[in-house]
């Protein structure tokens, strides 16, 4: 192996900083002062993404782009010790898509806690907010860069505790205490499908993981792996692997073992991506401040679950029903929510089902790549590359907006874009980066996923796509026409002025990202499989999506220019069906149902009744018993010798009784 450098070496010091803040500033200064925690918590961040930058450049220069880009683990120790050849190691995986994430994570989460500096100045919770944020930042990138299956589960569960307490934040408020909990139960059924489909790639027909690997690694050996640990990503996405497990022949229900194993760990990655139908929790995840709103849809919760399809998508491919699944669930969110996008005033759920959208395009992304065709693999990076700093930018200038009117409903805002110019371009760029407007950051990576799913007859996902490429601009220029044009609706609308520095900074500097974000040459870095025919622009593809988005933008504009009067005429128009989109298809609704009246009367009713009368009923039977016969006893045992004559004597009296009958 080449000599590695500094930063590869050192590869633990990204997730090590923010980890060693958390508890820094949680145990020592948090206490002491609210604003240096702040700062510290900040620093440790951007000190993790020079880090990573560093890191990065390492990696590129050793594996060239366009060249072979191998999988190293330049740091790891053992953890877990089962039995002699089971062994689970904590570790640092380098690769193009954990430094692709890494790059992501630790920008987007610096420019966040820089920005939060200024929105939480003065909130009770300022120090315990950083806290969380440290917390959360090493979750993610702990996920980001195991090596193992069990290091990603243990990750993956703190990012879920980290949202909690995020989403949480304001827990003197009923609303952001439900969201909270929401967002947690949620995701925990989610992950016990991705616990049991991991469970049964290695227990399935074996007695353990060690079995398995002594079966397998001496395939391995011969196709030049080695050292591998049973629970490795690289040995569970190994073709020699994959061959043994399709060897099997085992079928469930009449699907093959792999497919119900990818498809209950793709059950995990849709808890975390919200997508339909576990996709209720993400726009509720809003009561947490803003900067967790940006924070999570950006870098961190939301993309894990498109991480996880990434990180196993030779499993996945391998079992092309598990893939299809993928596809058709991403496409249909996509569509899902960007319809519900169109009718929302809240302009934090506008962006959530806005994220639901993009996540969905993601997954459609990977549902429509195969390893001779991993076009879509890569489109998917490109997308969550560019999606997490557009995306963020949103996020972070609607918290500007809200920090200066005092509101999140779109409806009390209006004439912004004069009060608060600095926000207003950065919104706008962001915009039309999500929009796809050439040649911004969006323009590049969506297109590239069209271009993915045309070649491959995907024609129904391609379609569905196209019509998702012109809601987007129609819902995203609807919240900028009605917040940053026409006349001031409110007082505080009237009277709103620029955030301070530290506030428009991060916004500046993510606008430049959503600006020349695209230009990366993303297949040179981040690829998989075969060698991709496609690229630069496809203009078949180009053409219609552009096409698309500008008729998007100009409708948009149609109804919302004029102060939405249009608008109002066309809703009051479209009646029932505007009001069901607008109560979100009534999903929330099925849900409640099923879960007070089905759920709770018919199972948890039950089940607590037969824990009351029979487990309850059985110890309090046994300790009533054992006070009944104490009670006996005690009678029995007085002391008085009279009484113990008696007894005596009518026993023996009975005993001779006995002798007499029994021998008459």
């Amino acid at each position: 192996m080449e000599q590695l450098g500094f930063a590869l070496q050192h590869a633990w010091v990204v997730p090590a900083l923010p980890l060693a803040s958390f508890a820094i500033v949680g145990l020592f200064i948090r206490p002491v002062s609210n604003k240096a925690a702040g700062v510290v918590g900040t620093a440790a961040i951007f000190a993790s993404a020079f880090f990573a930058y560093w890191l990065a450049w390492e990696y590129y220069t050793l594996y060239p782009a366009g060249g072979e880009h191998p999988a190293i683990i330049p740091w790891a120790f053992e953890w877990l010790r089962y039995q002699a050849g089971l062994t689970v190691n904590v570790g640092v995986l380098v690769d193009p898509i954990s430094v692709l994430l890494m790059v992501v994570v630790t920008t987007v989460s610096a420019l966040v806690h820089l920005y939060s500096i200024g929105y939480m100045h003065g909130d009770y919770g300022y120090g315990r907010f950083f806290t969380y944020m440290n917390l959360f930042t090493f979750s993610m990138l702990g996920l980001v860069v195991a090596p193992n299956i069990l290091q990603m589960y243990v990750c993956w569960e703190l990012v879920g505790v980290s949202s909690f307490l995020l989403i949480g934040f304001y827990y003197q408020k009923p609303s952001a205490v439900s969201a909270s909990k929401k967002a947690f139960i949620v995701t925990r059924f989610a992950d016990l499908g991705f616990m049991i489909g991991v469970l049964i790639l290695g227990y399935f027909g074996y007695n353990s993981f060690g079995e398995l690997a002594a079966s397998i690694t001496p395939g391995m050996a011969e196709h030049g792996v080695s050292n591998l640990q049973p629970f490795d990503f690289h040995y569970l996405n190994h073709p020699v692997f994959l061959e043994h497990f399709k060897g099997l022949n085992i079928e469930v229900c009449g699907v093959g073992l792999l497919t119900v194993s990818m498809l209950l760990v793709f059950c995990g990655a849709a808890g975390k991506s919200a997508m339909f139908p576990l996709h209720i929790w993400l726009p509720d995840a809003m009561e947490g401040p803003t900067p967790v709103s940006a924070l999570i849809h950006a870098a961190t919760m939301v993309v894990a679950g498109v991480y996880l399809v990434a990180r196993l998508f030779p499993a996945f491919a391998a079992s092309g029903d598990a893939l299809l699944v993928v596809g058709y669930v991403g496409c249909f969110t996509s569509l899902f929510a960007a319809l519900i996008g169109i009718t929302q005033d809240d302009i934090k759920r506008v962006l959530a089902f806005s994220t639901l959208s993009q996540l969905g395009y993601m997954m459609l992304a990977l549902g429509v790549a195969t390893m001779e065709h991993p076009l879509g693999y890569t489109a998917s990076m490109f997308h969550l590359f560019t999606h997490a700093f557009f995306k963020a930018l949103l996020f972070l200038a609607a918290g500007a907006v809200i920090h200066a009117v005092h509101s999140n409903e779109i409806w009390e805002m209006g004439g912004l874009a004069k009060k608060m110019p600095i926000t207003h371009l950065c919104f706008l760029a962001a915009t039309l980066a999500i929009c796809g407007v050439p040649p911004l950051a969006g323009f590049f990576s969506k297109d590239e996923i069209l271009a993915a799913a045309l070649p491959t007859h995907h024609t129904i996902i391609f379609g569905i796509s196209l019509l998702v490429a012109a809601l987007t601009p129609f819902y995203m220029f609807r919240i900028y026409f009605i917040t940053f044009w026409g006349r001031h609706r409110t007082h505080h609308a009237e009277h709103a002025h620029e955030a301070p520095a530290v506030m428009w900074i991060p916004l500046a500097i993510l606008g430049v990202l959503s600006v020349i974000g695209g230009l990366v040459p993303m297949a040179s870095y981040v690829s998989i499989g075969e060698h991709m025919a496609h690229h630069g622009i496809n203009l078949a593809v180009a053409i219609p999506a552009t096409l698309a988005g500008l008729l998007g933008i100009g409708l948009s504009w149609f109804f919302y220019s004029n102060d939405a009067v249009r608008a109002a005429r066309a809703a009051e128009a479209f009646g029932v069906v505007y009001r069901t989109i607008k109560r979100k298809f009534y999903v929330d609704e099925v849900y409640l149902f099923v879960t007070h009246n089905i759920i709770f009367g018919y199972v948890a009713r039950p089940i607590a009744w037969f824990d009351r009368r029979v487990v309850d009923g059985g110890v309090n039977l046994s300790g009533w018993s054992t006070r009944m016969t104490g009670w006996v006893l005690s009678h029995l045992q007085t002391g008085q010798v009279q009484g113990y004559g008696i007894w005596y004597t009518a026993g023996a009296l009975f005993v001779l009784l006995i002798l007499w009958a029994a021998l008459v």
